[in-house]
This record gives C-alpha cells, sequence and structure tokens, in this order.
C-alpha cells in the first residue's frame, strides 16, 4: 500500500497568492500601458523634430535662393550703372533691401523654431502629467487591493 500523507495550502495562503498575482499582473498591466504611451509620446517627438527639421531646411533653401537672387540682380543693375553716383545708389538700395530681407528671413527662422518648441514642450508637459496620474492611479490601485 502507497500511502502519502495529504498535503494541503491553506486557503489564506492561497487568498494571499492570488492577491499577490492579481496585484503584479496589475502592476505589469500598468508598466506596459505607460511604456506604449511613452513609445507614442517619443515617436511623436521624433516625427515633430523631423517635421521641423523640414520646415527650416526648406526656409533656408528659400532664404538662400532669395539672397542669390537679389545679389545677382544688384550685379547686373550695378554692370549697368552710368556713373559712380548711380552705383552708390544702387549699392545703398541693395544694402537697405538685404537687410530687411534678413530681418524677414530670421523672424521666419524664429517663428518655426518657437512653433517646434512649443509643440514639443507641450507634448513633453501632457506625457509628464499622464506618467504621473498613471503612477497615481496605480499606486490608488494597489493601495486598494492590499489585504
Amino acid at each position: 500500500m502507497n500511502t502519502t500523507p495529504g498535503f494541503e495550502i491553506p486557503g489564506a495562503m492561497r487568498d494571499l497568492a492570488e492577491k499577490s498575482i492579481s496585484q503584479a499582473r496589475q502592476a505589469f498591466d500598468s508598466f506596459i500601458s505607460t511604456a506604449r504611451r511613452t513609445a507614442e509620446t517619443t515617436q511623436k517627438t521624433t516625427e515633430l523634430a523631423r517635421t521641423s527639421a523640414q520646415d527650416v531646411g526648406a526656409q533656408t533653401f528659400q532664404a538662400a535662393e532669395q539672397n542669390v537672387h537679389a545679389t545677382l540682380d544688384f550685379a547686373q543693375k550695378l554692370i549697368q550703372a552710368k556713373s559712380l553716383q548711380e552705383a552708390m545708389q544702387l549699392q545703398a538700395e541693395f544694402t537697405r533691401s538685404q537687410f530687411a530681407a534678413v530681418q524677414a528671413q530670421a523672424k521666419e527662422f524664429s517663428s518655426i523654431t518657437q512653433g517646434a518648441m512649443k509643440q514639443g514642450s507641450e507634448q513633453f508637459r501632457n506625457a509628464a502629467q499622464d506618467a504621473a496620474d498613471q503612477s497615481r492611479r496605480s499606486m490608488e490601485e494597489g493601495g486598494a487591493t492590499k489585504p
């Protein structure tokens, strides 16, 4: 006859194990959820940076093209000047127009940069708030399920 002593896990121990597993599952689900949101935020931030870089690149080419055309136009007018006085007047006009153009270009670059920085900081603030809210909820849920 084969007699093995009966082994039984006490009910209180099973209940504690079930609660522990439940809490571990909740913690893991919370972690995964936060990790997914962080990945999404990172992707959005990367996309914003890429788009901003494209905008700056396009603006840079546009400004360079504008400046080169203005310089070539000035050179063409300058070689057609009939007197030194006319050449000096053309130079003064070109200098004024280029100064205004550079100011406008700097303003446009500043606007693009500020817009990107504002969007980036808003995304970061929202992500940080979401993470803080999720942590608070996880702590509250963890406290509610403790024995």
